[in-house]
């Protein structure tokens, strides 16, 4: 499985943005999902947003509107832009990669492929 890395985090304060970015080792992203998700300290870790081949994106509730993933094959890159941020936000953000079908883009147990994390910090 391709290996991920990812980078961007930081702290912020609220209602501002970041800008995360997840690579792809080896100049290839051919898998069919890329998605982003996060982790609180204390809590499970939970689906943020994916985007599937042919552009269908999947956002949660909370972040609609706000956060935007994209992702650049040629580049083998994918983003996820965050703006308006909340407290809320606050975690570790795992980029993830994996030949996922429809009905499981929100399962975390899906993916094959993960980065290491990046720490994104939002201050009241």
């Amino acid at each position: 499985q391709v290996q991920l890395v990812e980078s961007g985090g930081g702290l912020v304060q609220a209602g501002g943005s970041l800008r995360l970015s997840c690579a792809a080792s080896g100049g290839t992203f051919s898998a069919n999902v890329v998605a982003w998700f996060r982790q609180a300290p204390g809590k499970e870790r939970e689906f943020v947003a994916a985007l599937r081949r042919g552009g269908f994106t999947y956002y949660r509730d909370s972040v609609k509107g706000r956060f935007t993933i994209s992702r650049d094959n040629a580049k083998a890159t994918a983003s996820l832009q965050m703006d308006s941020l909340k407290p809320e936000d606050t975690g570790v953000y795992f980029c993830a990669a994996g030949n996922v079908i429809l009905s499981e883009v929100r399962r975390s147990q899906t993916y094959a492929s993960w980065g290491q994390g990046t720490q994104v910090t939002v201050s009241p």
